[in-house]
């Protein structure tokens, strides 16, 4: 591995303040699951190593009724897995954060590093931009907000400025009569990145699909959202060829290659069969109430 300072700052000002300083000499660790390995391989050049971990208030979670959920970038994908708010409520989300990686790993990985790392497979990519998740973002210019959509520049890129923290990750209050699914696609059963990640989110009225949002994660250069496919199902019912004519527009928002997890063939294919499987699976959860919503207030609990 190479050298490097290590720093520690105490609030959120300084650590803004030495990324001022140092510039693209220095990396802000979280949870380390992704910049540690890339350092020990000698695959990225830092001269100070940031971390962030003690300043508080940037971990955890707490729901508003007219802001909605509020998670800290700080906030583990264990405990996302083992928060009940998250299990019962925003079901997409954690299912993605159960699929990352082992215990140990979730242990260390936080929300806010897996989305900063932009990877087109980021795992809670696709179920936070089905969500409309919001990123807050500050910096020297003080905090600003980022509609997900709009976060990720490219494989392994975002939109932050020099200088800039992810600060929290804010998903609005759901409408009652909805419900989500994420389904990642694996060659294996556990600790690996996702061939294909989908998820969807649904609001059903009478019967009728009144929104949906559908995202596609690790067939693009960036995590998506299949914009075709949400168009043709919103006011509509979910009949079977309705749910084919969007898979196939779902496909045709993505853009995947070929390696060693996957051809871009079978990619394709995974995209149109997973919308299906998540938009009935949504369609499903959003008509039982579970997974959703509070049935008497109309607001997540």
């Amino acid at each position: 591995m190479i050298r490097f300072d290590f720093l520690e700052p105490a609030s959120l000002d300084e650590a803004i303040s030495l990324l001022q300083k140092y510039g693209d000499d220095a990396k802000v660790l979280a949870g380390g699951t992704d910049l540690l390995p890339r350092l020990k391989q000698r695959l990225s050049n830092v001269k100070y190593l940031i971390n962030i971990k003690k300043i508080p208030g940037m971990a955890g979670m707490a729901q508003d009724p007219t802001h909605g959920l509020r998670i800290g970038s700080l906030t583990t994908m264990r405990e996302l897995e083992k928060s009940t708010i998250i299990r019962d409520s925003y079901r997409p989300l954690w299912e993605a954060a159960c699929a990352v990686g082992s215990v140990q790993v979730r242990n260390l990985a936080t929300v806010g590093g897996n989305l900063c790392h932009a990877a087109p497979s980021a795992e809670t990519a696709p179920p936070l931009l089905a969500l409309e998740a919001q990123m807050s973002i500050t910096g020297p210019s003080g905090e600003r907000l980022v509609p997900l959509k709009d976060f990720f520049a490219g494989p392994g890129k975002n939109v932050m400025r020099k200088g800039e923290i992810l600060k929290e990750i804010i998903v609005p209050p759901l409408l009652p009569g909805t419900g989500g699914h994420y389904y990642k696609l694996g060659s294996r059963q556990a600790m690996d990145i996702a061939v294909v990640g989908v998820a969807s989110v649904v609001t059903m009225r009478n019967g009728i699909c009144e929104r949906c949002r559908v995202a596609l994660g690790a067939v693009a250069p960036t995590p998506v959202r299949a914009m075709r496919a949400e168009n043709l199902l919103q006011g509509k019912r979910l009949e079977p060829g309705t749910l084919e004519t969007a898979a196939i527009r779902a496909v045709e928002d993505a853009s995947p290659i070929s390696d060693h997890r996957g051809s871009a063939e079978y990619r394709r294919e995974m995209v149109k069969a997973l919308t299906i499987r998540t938009v009935q699976e949504a369609a499903k959860r959003a008509a039982a109430g579970t997974g959703t919503e509070n049935q008497d207030s109309g607001f997540l609990t």
